[in-house]
């Protein structure tokens, strides 16, 4: 009886209701679980979360490298732009001295060609005062031929005539008042 009587007190101290029904079956699942979430972390952490972590840390840099040469970049275009701007300065200045030079060769030019220009004037008005001299020359000799034919006339006439020394002087002083004694002094 002893023993049915034992199993007896053992089969109701199993029946007895436990806190948190607790048991050893229990606790060493629990405890086994903890451990193969750990160890299943582990196995996680190592072939997935540091791949993971190591690519956005390879990213991380990579966009930090990026941004760095953008930013050089434009520093770099930004002394490209202060260097066009003072290369372009410059050529405007050099322009505007070339455009000076220009102005004045042209000023010196103008002036060339007008001393040119008064000098061939002079010439030419020279030239015409020479070629004026010479026509009123010419026509001087042209008149002192007409007299000198008209006096021949006049003498052929007067041996013709037979007249006098008197009548021939007189004719002669007509005919020298015709033409006018400014015309034989010349």
């Amino acid at each position: 009886m002893n023993i049915v009587a034992t199993q007896m007190v053992m089969a109701a101290a199993e029946m007895e209701p436990r806190l948190f029904d607790l048991d050893m079956q229990l606790l060493s699942d629990a405890v086994l679980m903890i451990i193969a979430v750990f160890a299943l972390f582990l196995i996680a952490s190592h072939f997935l979360f540091n791949p993971v972590r190591n690519m956005m840390q390879g990213r991380q840099d990579r966009i930090k490298s990026e941004l760095d040469t953008a930013a050089a970049d434009m520093a770099q275009a930004k002394a490209l732009k202060e260097e066009y701007e003072t290369k372009l300065r410059e050529i405007n200045k050099e322009a505007e001295e070339i455009l000076g030079e220009a102005r004045k060769k042209a000023l010196a030019n103008e002036n060339k060609i007008v001393s040119e220009a008064k000098e061939e004037a002079a010439r030419i008005i020279e030239r015409a005062g020479v070629e004026a001299e010479l026509e009123r020359n010419k026509a001087a000799d042209e008149v002192k031929r007409e007299m000198v034919v008209l006096a021949s006339l006049m003498a052929g006439k007067v041996v013709n005539a037979a007249i006098d020394t008197t009548v021939q002087d007189t004719l002669i002083e007509e005919t020298l008042k015709e033409m006018g004694e400014s015309t034989w002094l010349s």
